[in-house]
């Protein structure tokens, strides 16, 4: 399995969707537990009509975001503990149920994961690559 990553952190949505275009992205697996942004055009709707004007299709798995403790720890700059915190979540229930859809749509067509920090290293989808993908093949995209 290909999976691509990217974080919209001093993006523009048209740079982020250049970026997708270019690597061969059909579909962007938004893992966001809250995909709201302040940042124009990346929360759900608008991210996912200006996606589809490119023949991208956008989901949303709610259940692989990160919890409200994990997301403060990451604005404080605690990535460990937040990597920590977000593991634990990964043994619900419902983020076992949505891991298998990613896999599924991951291997049905190219796709990328997306959550706000630029920074690979900094974010909780290099902690479920590693947790629940690690035979993947991952390609991080920069916008």
């Amino acid at each position: 399995m290909k999976l691509f990553t990217i974080g919209y952190e001093g993006a523009t949505q048209p740079a982020l969707i250049a970026a997708l275009a270019a690597a061969g992205v059909r579909r962007l697996i938004d893992i966001r537990q809250l995909p709201l942004s302040r940042r124009p055009g990346f929360s759900k709707t608008p991210l996912r009509l200006a996606l589809a004007e490119h023949g991208i299709d956008y989901v949303h798995l709610k259940a692989l975001g990160t919890p409200p403790e994990g997301r403060e720890a990451a604005r404080r700059g605690r990535h460990a503990i937040m990597a920590d915190i977000y593991r634990s979540t990964l043994a619900e229930p419902a983020a076992i149920v949505a891991a298998e859809q990613l896999r599924d749509l991951a291997t049905e067509r190219p796709s990328a994961l997306l959550c706000f920090e630029r920074e690979p290293t900094h974010c909780h989808r290099q902690v479920l690559i590693d947790e629940v993908y690690p035979e993947a093949e991952v390609e991080h995209l920069f916008a």
